[in-house]
């Protein structure tokens, strides 16, 4: 979890995630939303895959990022926990119901 929390503590990392979670993007689509070197940003999303926050698929050259929803889910339990706050079980149901739109939605 320290991995996942340092994956967050940087905003290039965050609107990466936020980016992730409209839909899949490949890599050449993600720089396309950042004024940062191609190497920076790839530092960005190493982070990201060592936290397990993003998959990534390799089709020929072409890398495609995704959000992992389920450690997403476990982050916001972790968090809420953290606060003090258990976990809805509306909380839970919307996530499970997201998590479902966007793996049919992705294929």
């Amino acid at each position: 979890m320290d991995n996942t929390y340092r994956a967050l503590s940087h905003p290039i990392r965050r609107r990466i995630l936020r980016l992730l979670r409209q839909r899949a993007h490949t890599a050449g689509e993600l720089a396309d939303n950042f004024d940062i070197a191609k190497p920076t940003l790839s530092g960005h999303l190493n982070v990201l895959k060592q936290a397990e926050l993003v998959t990534v698929d390799r089709q020929g050259t072409t890398l495609t990022y995704r959000l992992n929803m389920s450690v997403a889910e476990e982050l916001i339990e972790n968090l809420l926990a953290l606060l003090g706050v258990e976990a809805a079980a509306d909380l839970q149901v919307s996530l499970t119901e997201e998590i479902e739109t966007k793996e049919e939605k992705d294929g």
